[in-house]
Formats: C-alpha cells, sequence, structure tokens
C-alpha cells in the first residue's frame, strides 16, 4: 500500500486527471467528507477505500497503491533538463511534483514553472493559473526577488489570457514594484513594465500605458538586447494602435520586425509577425497586403513547428484576413470551424474576437436581427469583465457593419491600395 501523503497526491491527480469533481468522484457510495481527507493525506485508506475509488477511476487498484517510480523531483528536473530536445517530459514531471513531499521548495518552484509554461503554450490556461498560484506562494517563501517577479509577471500574463483583468491588474503591478524596489536587471524590469502596459491597454487605460511606454523607451529600450526591443516595441506598437495613432504604431512595428532574423529566435520572430497582421487589420483603414504578407511569412514557419495554439491563432487570424478580402464565405468557414471545435485553445481576447467576426458575418448575410444580438451580448460582457478596449472595438464592429449593410455598395473598411511601405 501507498503511503500517505503519496496516495492521497495520486488520487487527487487521477481524479482532475478525469475532470472529476469529488462528488462526481465518490458517487453514492462514499463522502466528499472523507475523500477530502484521503487526497489531504489526513486518513489512511481502507482497501474497501481503495477498491471503490479505482472502479470508480476505471483504472486498476495499483495504479493508486503501487510504488512510486522512486525518482526523486530533483532527479526528475535532472533528467528533464539534460532531454534531446523536442522531448516531452509533462507527465513525468506532473507526477513527481504530485509525489513530491515539499522538502526542495526550490526544487519545487523549478518544476512549476516548467509545468506552468507547458501549460501555457497548451493553451490551458487554467492549469497554469493553479501552477502559477503555487508558485507565487513558493517565490515568496523562498524571498528571491527574481523569483517573485517572474511568477507575477507570468501569472499576469495568464489571468489576462483568460480575460480576468480584475486579477491581471494588482499581478501586474505587483510584479513591476518588486522589479525596481530590487532593482532587477533589464529583463526582468522590463518583462514587467511591459505586461502591465498590456493589461492598462486591455483595460481602456490608454494615457496611463502610453507614459509606461514614455518610459520604457526612454529607461529600457537603450539597455535591452534585440529581442527584448523587438518585444518591447511591439507592446509599444499596440498602444499607439489603440490610440488610433497609426503612423507612431507602423514605425514601431517596422523596427521590431527589422530587429529580429528568424535565426535570433524563430518563435518571437514568428509572434511578432502574427501580431503586425492583427495589428495591420485593426488600423484605419487596414493595411490588408501587408497583413497577407506577414500571416504568409508567419504561416511558413508554423505549418512546421507550430503547436495546437498557434495553428488556431493562425487560422484565426486567416478568418480575419478574408474578412477583409471581402472572402466572406472562408472567413465564415474558418470562424465556425474554430468556434464550434471542442478543443477550442484560443486567449478570452482572441475568442471574443473571432465571436465579433461571426456576428459580423450574420449582420452582413441578412441574419441582422441575430448578429445583432450576438454583438450587444459579447459588448455587454466584455464590459462587465472590464476588457473595456475589446468592449470598444466591439460596439465599433457593430456601428461600422450596419453602416455597411445601410449604405449598400459602401464598405467602412476599404482597404488602402498601397500599403507596401507598412
Amino acid at each position: 500500500m501507498l503511503e500517505q501523503p503519496l496516495f492521497g497526491r495520486r488520487l487527487k491527480r487521477l481524479r482532475l486527471a478525469r475532470g472529476l469533481s469529488q462528488a462526481g468522484l465518490v458517487g453514492d457510495g462514499m463522502s466528499t467528507g472523507y475523500l477530502s481527507r484521503l487526497e489531504s493525506g489526513e486518513r489512511r485508506p481502507t482497501e474497501r477505500a481503495v477498491s471503490y475509488l479505482a472502479h470508480r477511476l476505471g483504472v486498476d487498484a495499483s495504479a493508486l497503491t503501487g510504488p512510486s517510480d522512486g525518482r526523486s523531483l530533483t532527479g526528475v528536473l535532472a533528467a528533464v533538463a539534460s532531454a534531446p530536445p523536442g522531448t516531452d517530459d509533462t507527465a513525468a514531471l506532473s507526477r513527481a511534483v504530485e509525489e513530491d513531499a515539499g522538502e526542495d521548495p526550490a526544487a519545487r518552484w523549478q518544476a512549476l514553472w516548467l509545468l506552468s509554461r507547458a501549460a501555457g503554450r497548451d493553451g490551458d490556461y487554467e492549469l497554469e493559473r493553479t501552477r502559477l498560484l503555487e508558485l507565487i506562494d513558493l517565490s515568496d517563501l523562498l524571498e528571491a526577488p527574481e523569483l517573485r517577479a517572474r511568477s507575477r509577471v507570468r501569472y499576469a500574463r495568464c489571468t489576462r489570457a483568460l480575460g480576468d483583468m480584475r486579477t491581471a491588474e494588482p499581478a501586474a503591478v505587483e510584479a513591476l514594484s518588486v522589479a525596481r524596489a530590487a532593482e532587477l536587471c533589464v529583463s526582468d524590469t522590463l518583462a514587467a513594465l511591459m505586461v502591465l502596459i498590456s493589461v492598462e491597454t486591455e483595460l481602456g487605460n490608454l494615457e496611463t500605458a502610453g507614459r509606461h511606454v514614455a518610459e520604457l523607451e526612454r529607461d529600457l529600450l537603450p539597455r535591452a538586447t534585440a529581442v527584448q526591443a523587438a518585444e518591447a516595441l511591439w507592446t509599444a506598437a499596440v498602444v499607439s494602435n489603440r490610440q488610433g495613432d497609426d503612423a507612431t504604431a507602423r514605425a514601431r512595428l517596422d523596427t521590431a520586425l527589422g530587429l529580429l532574423e528568424g535565426k535570433d529566435d524563430l518563435i518571437l520572430w514568428t509572434r511578432l509577425r502574427a501580431a503586425a497582421t492583427a495589428a495591420a487589420l485593426q488600423m484605419s483603414p487596414p493595411r490588408v497586403a501587408a497583413a497577407e504578407r506577414w500571416l504568409d511569412e508567419a504561416a511558413s514557419v508554423l505549418r512546421l513547428i507550430g503547436t495546437p495554439l498557434q495553428l488556431q491563432e493562425l487560422r484565426a487570424l486567416q478568418a480575419h484576413l478574408a474578412f477583409h478580402q471581402g472572402r466572406f464565405d472562408d472567413a465564415r468557414a474558418l470562424s465556425q470551424t474554430l468556434l464550434a471545435g471542442e478543443d477550442l485553445r484560443l486567449s478570452y481576447r482572441d475568442r471574443v474576437r473571432l465571436s465579433v467576426l461571426d456576428g459580423r458575418l450574420m449582420i452582413l448575410e441578412g441574419r441582422v436581427d441575430e448578429g445583432i444580438a450576438a454583438l450587444q451580448r459579447l459588448g455587454r460582457q466584455a464590459t462587465e469583465s472590464r476588457n473595456l478596449d475589446l468592449a470598444a472595438h466591439i460596439w465599433q464592429a457593430l456601428a461600422t457593419t450596419l453602416a455597411d449593410v445601410r449604405s449598400p455598395g459602401t464598405r467602412t473598411e476599404t482597404p488602402e491600395r498601397d500599403d507596401s511601405r507598412l
């Protein structure tokens, strides 16, 4: 019999892996209170309890009681660090974390950092948030300012991706406060300031975001590496775009794109082109030719090495591009395929923008009342969740689309004929 607390950790891991609540697992044959004490390690399981739980989980009893593989968390971390490129050790690392006795907080922090990064890469933002909450607690326990700042930066990004701006804002503010107080390196301070700027932009606090961009360009960009500067300029370009200063947005994007070659950081090189595509399509008028060129460049890489999340992001951008090119059938097919999928991994913002596109297509196809209702519902939801920049986009999209419908033969978003300079 596997001793506590290892039995409880393994039981909880198996339950969560099957998406079961405690009540869903126990059914009528066991109380949730007893299960909770088993999972926490407070009670030693009986053979009858093991048999019942194994049956409910659909596994052999040995899956609950069999011996651990004997490897410590530190040993698993060493194996992960020395594994060949492309090796997926997430499952082994997750098991090691669940069975870890917590005797080495630094090793546990490192393991959770890797697991949270893997969850974010997969678009599993809820799992990433769970990992990051423990990371924050561990970083405070270790009293390491670098770890405290980095865990909060990642947490702010994760909660922003979930659309939880009420949580993202204080996390970003605290990350920057820690970085400044400890006088951390440019990389850590820049990361904290960038995530704060992104959150402020989503909240519609463009004046505050603009002041932070000025600080970023004045104090940090001169000391940043090319990779860091490219990402910072991308963040600054988004603010300019939202402020309606398309000329500055274009200049910042051009500079960012020119700083990197694919050999420098292929992932960031690709992300920048995807971000530039989105920014170009949001300009007035949209720069469709430039967006198409950048998206083609990003697609050439993502089709070879893209994760499922990155491929979904690519298809979402292709749907938006098709809309602006007047290829409504293609836009409809791409958006509906994504929105109807069972494994949609897009961030909150990307999902809402795709739903906005779907609503606009409804209106243009003659399903006016249905499309208006869908966009109004999305606008209210974005406003209530404090995604005010997104809410503004939704209401503007609704007004623009209704204007197109009421003025046959015109389009308020007609792309410029010559945007080759962008």
